[in-house]
């Protein structure tokens, strides 16, 4: 089975992927034979219907979808604000990314999503995308998953982290449904959080440009910040072992690596560590280290 990746950073990593993606083609023998890079998703950083994070990517749209027009991939637009209201629908920036994505080259684009408003005005504006479930709804019930998964609308569902290791559960899926699930495999938010809701939301009234207090984190090491080695210590944690030799033979094949709100030099240790084969790890490093153009930090 084919494992797809959904890489993240759409328009904050233009740079990164700029130099990244030509080695990825160029040098297969430096990647993973069974895995393949399904979609880069993100969101400009002054769109109103963006959520999830915060976005600070600042790269022309023109730039970004000439980008993924030219290695065939597809471009996934990060619309998960969950709080849009039938007056956000004409917001000028979003049609016209919609518009610029829609039908950009040979791969599908996409459109991760919350709002059903939202679903319904872009399946009815723009019918050429895919759609994908977002995380930002917390799915944590496992029969909501199952509904979320039943939807004709959606092509990938990402449950909460917190289902990722839910085996038995997710063992009594349909091929169909399995196919379907996009887990989420990096997240180092503290897996007993009663607030990821709140916190989506306070995301979602920043890209409205609404004034609300900052989010405070309750997780008990959140001044840590994110690393890479406490989310592979996280119970939801998924690595590439668990991927080949659970996850996969089982028959789910989709998995998304968050880092949009981080910087891109440990966005390319997700890349090293996701991809990259242990023993060509250093040599990836250094071609995209070395690279003068390229401000990693």
């Amino acid at each position: 089975m084919k494992i797809s990746y959904h890489l993240p950073g759409l328009f904050e990593f233009y740079d990164l992927y700029k130099v990244f993606l030509p080695l990825f083609r160029e040098h297969m023998e430096y990647f993973y034979d069974w895995c393949e890079i399904g979609s880069i998703y993100g969101a400009p950083w002054d769109c109103i219907w963006g959520g999830g994070r915060v976005g600070f990517g600042e790269e022309h749209p023109e730039n970004v979808a000439a980008l993924m027009k030219e290695y065939d991939i597809s471009a996934c637009l990060t619309f998960s604000n969950s709080l849009l209201r039938k007056e956000h629908l004409s917001d000028r920036k979003c049609n016209e990314l919609c518009a610029l994505f829609e039908k950009n080259g040979v791969a599908q684009n996409g459109i991760v999503i919350y709002s059903d408003l939202l679903l319904d005005y872009i399946k009815s504006k723009y019918p050429a995308y895919y759609f994908v479930s977002s995380t930002t709804k917390v799915l944590m019930d496992f029969q909501q998953l199952e509904e979320e998964l039943n939807r004709e609308d959606f092509r990938y569902v990402v449950p909460d982290f917190r289902l990722n290791k839910e085996l038995e559960k997710l063992d009594t899926l349909t091929d169909v449904q399995k196919r379907k699930i996009e887990f989420l495999c990096n997240e180092c938010c503290w897996f007993e959080c009663h607030d990821r809701k709140n916190c989506y939301e306070n995301v979602s009234r920043k890209s409205l440009g609404e004034a609300c207090e900052e989010h405070v984190c309750v997780s008990p090491i959140a001044s840590r910040g994110y690393r890479f080695s406490d989310a592979m210590q996280n119970p939801g944690f998924i690595g590439i072992d668990d991927i080949q030799k659970i996850y996969a033979p089982k028959g789910f094949s989709e998995y998304k690596i968050e880092g949009r709100g981080l910087g891109s030099a440990i966005v390319l240790e997700f890349l090293l560590y996701y991809l990259t084969k242990p023993e060509y790890q250093l040599k990836v490093r250094e071609e995209i280290y070395l690279d003068s153009m390229l401000d990693l930090f």
